[in-house]
């Protein structure tokens, strides 16, 4: 053991702590301190510590410092005469010190023995340094006598090794953790790395991979996309590319990839490999793809909406201005398909819309495109026509397509179409107008009849806006006070007494005078205005009627019939409405009869009966109005059994008169005795029709040869006159 300097000198022998100055100068180095005793001791050590880049310290069993290397000082940051004789240990990290010590101690027991350790120093500013240390036990070694400590300053060094564990880690997290599938490629394309997430995007694992180019995994017709975009950034045209292209998994399955290339350059420029980061884009080309067929489509059907068809006849107008030809526009328009909503439910309709959708589509040529406008109305833009006549071609073709029934929920269902059609030589591109061109088109259909097509002229342009100007006005005339309602008197043939009335609806327009029912009825049934009509024609049937005294000559006082559009008839509030109008008035409900067509009953019957049955509970009667002119079925008559049949007067004043007529009014009129049904002649106008109707056994008539319909305040004298006094003949 080493006593502190100036101990024990003469008993040691050593050397005399008086020196000569050359001699202490020669022997000691610079930044050492010790006993004059000690310096033979450490000068083999202090030659080899003065010019080491490690620290060098020999400290004693109690581990105060010995002897320091100029490296040694440096690091604790302490001068030699700070340093020589002070505790090695007030150097070290306060968290590292009671580990060292025990090591210390631990140290001490082994002679010769040396430990590898880590530790830090903290300096009286906080610096912290990070020390790699050897310590060997030299007590036993005369030379020494001491603990040797060496080691190195690794601080920068840990904090670089710290710097690349980041980076490192970054690496990982950038490219083997990544979710995005990456890979790296040499300057020839191949894999020289792979991550997971590319791996699992193929199905092919990292060996398989590894030396392969492309090639393998890349669906044929992709083949040369990357090497194009290789070629690109090696001859510098782009410093980064980016595709799309197509991979063929090992499974077999398709997939589309969006690819990022970037090249991996040294300090002098050069490529060393390829960074390739890629996006499996499959499913969101798939929604993508859905989302603008749908933007494109019609949910229901899957028909091509009105986007599309509307590009598609820009299209077709831009070639037929170019290279000649027609195309035509065809607007169809289904017939009654408002019953079938009503009578069967809204999922039948839209089942049966996907049958008409189905149904038209095998006629449909590959060079035209079959579009649903809306609700039930198609649009179908045939093209490559050489003349008109090929446009109504294809509307006759599309007509008899809808000729079969339909079967929907099990019921057989009849629907037909009526279609405006407009052909185009190109020279109007507008599409608004040519669809507005085949809606007025379609109109004049309808007013035709039902399974209709008519071809659009000029000249309709003018009828169109007649016919919009009216409605306009018809709205006005309701609000204003122009309409009102007239009574035509129904008859007893037998004994030409007035047993009732029909109201009929009378404009008078301010400028137009007189406007016909047949004109301006129709129209009101194109819109929902025909409600509005409906609900005054039945308040001011009803209330004047309630106004009607009983003459001495009836039995009875004289009931009203009034007439309902299919619309009306089927207006969910239709029984509701009644029954107020019943009660405000205070009308016997027996004096008022509901007029329908067959149109309205027979097309529906199952919606007919419950609408009836509802209105019968209330005391109401039903007259079938313009009998024979439909397509009338025996067995619905008995199954609805209307109070009245009234025979179209088609049947009662022919324009020509035949034996055959006569024949089929006779078979008309025996029908109500076998059914308990009054039987009306409708349109009398001369006494050899009435005697007819007389002779036949027709119980009621009414027409011109009585009288004509009458406002509600000539009423009353009509109904004061004795059957004597009609005017007949």
């Amino acid at each position: 053991m080493v006593s502190p300097a100036g101990e024990d000198s003469e008993s040691k022998g050593g050397v005399s702590d008086v020196a000569e100055p050359e001699t202490t100068s020669q022997v000691q180095p610079t930044g050492v301190k010790v006993a004059a005793q000690d310096l033979d001791r450490f000068t083999a050590l202090a030659e080899v510590g003065q010019h080491s880049s490690d620290l060098m310290i020999v400290i004693d069993q109690v581990g105060a410092i010995m002897y320091a290397n100029p490296v040694a000082l440096e690091t604790f940051g302490i001068s030699l005469e700070e340093g020589i004789g002070s505790s090695a240990f007030k150097y070290l990290h306060p968290d590292d010190l009671e580990r060292v010590v025990h090591r210390f101690v631990e140290l001490l027991q082994i002679p010769n023995g040396s430990m590898r350790d880590a530790v830090r120093t903290m300096d009286e500013n906080g610096e912290i340094r990070e020390l790699e240390l050897v310590s060997t036990n030299s007590m036993d070694n005369p030379a020494v006598a001491g603990i040797i400590v060496n080691g190195r300053d690794v601080t920068e060094q840990r904090r670089y090794i710290k710097q690349l564990q980041a980076h490192e880690q970054r690496f990982r997290l950038a490219f083997e953790d990544n979710m995005a599938p990456m890979i790296f490629t040499d300057l020839e394309d191949r894999v020289i790395a792979a991550n997971d997430a590319f791996c699992e995007m193929l199905g092919y694992t990292v060996e398989e991979l590894l030396g392969a180019d492309s090639t393998p995994f890349t669906y044929p017709e992709d083949l040369g996309i990357s090497e194009e975009a290789l070629q690109r950034i090696s001859r510098n045209e782009v410093g980064q590319s980016r595709y799309v292209k197509r991979y063929l998994r090992k499974d077999g399955r398709v997939i589309v990839v969006e690819v990022s290339r970037s090249p991996a350059r040294d300090t002098n420029g050069q490529t060393l490999y390829y960074v390739i980061s890629e996006r499996d884009i499959t499913e969101e080309r798939t929604l993508t793809a859905q989302l603008s067929h749908q933007a494109l489509h019609d949910s229901l059907t899957g028909l091509s909406n009105r986007a599309l068809f509307d590009d598609r006849l820009a299209q077709a107008h831009s070639r037929v201005a170019r290279e000649g030809g027609l195309c035509a526009v065809l607007l169809l328009d289904l017939d009654d398909f408002k019953g079938v909503n009503d009578t069967l439910g809204h999922l039948a309709g839209d089942q049966l819309l996907i049958a008409i959708a189905r149904r038209l589509e095998k006629v449909t040529r590959a060079s035209d495109t079959l579009c649903r406008f809306g609700g039930d109305e198609f649009l179908y833009l045939a093209e490559n026509l050489s003349s008109p006549s090929d446009a109504e071609h294809t509307a006759t073709r599309l007509l008899e397509a809808l000729a079969e029934p339909f079967f929907i929920a099990g019921v057989r269902v009849e629907q037909h179409s009526s279609i405006g059609v407009v052909v185009s030589d190109g020279t109007r591109a507008n599409n608004s107008e040519c669809v507005q061109d085949a809606d007025v088109a379609l109109y004049e259909a309808k007013r035709e009849g039902k399974g209709h097509f008519v071809v659009f002229e000029s000249s309709m342009h003018q009828q169109a806006a007649s016919r919009f100007a009216l409605i306009q006005e018809l709205r006005h005339a309701l609000q204003g006070g122009e309409l009102s309602m007239h009574y035509q008197p129904i008859v007893d043939l037998v004994t030409t007494d007035i047993v009732g009335f029909e109201a009929l609806m009378r404009w008078r327009h301010p400028q137009r005078g007189w406007v016909p029912p047949s004109v301006f009825i129709p129209l009101a049934e194109q819109s929902e205005l025909i409600l509005e009509l409906g609900h005054f024609a039945l308040r001011e049937a009803i209330t004047t009627a309630n106004s009607w005294p009983r003459t001495n000559e009836q039995t009875t006082l004289p009931y009203v019939t009034v007439n309902l559009s299919s619309h009306q008839f089927h207006d969910p509030g239709l029984v509701a409405m009644v029954e107020g109008l019943l009660g405000d008035s205070g009308l016997d409900p027996e004096r008022l009869v509901i007029e329908i067509t067959e149109s309205v009953t027979l097309l529906y019957v199952t919606e007919t009966m419950s609408v009836m049955e509802k209105l019968h509970r209330l005391g109401i009667s039903f007259a079938l109005d313009d009998f024979g002119t439909g397509f009338s079925s025996l067995s619905y008559l008995a199954l609805l059994q209307p109070k009245i049949i009234k025979i179209d007067q088609s049947f009662v004043s022919p324009a020509l008169e035949s034996v055959r007529n006569d024949a089929l009014l006779e078979a008309i009129v025996s029908l109500g005795p076998k059914l308990n049904m009054t039987m009306l002649g409708e349109g009398i106008e001369t006494r050899s029709q009435l005697e007819r109707l007389r002779l036949l056994g027709c119980e009621l008539g009414q027409g011109f040869l009585f009288s004509a319909a009458v406002p509600a305040d000539a009423v009353i004298p009509l109904l004061q006159r004795s059957s004597g006094h009609w005017a007949l003949g």
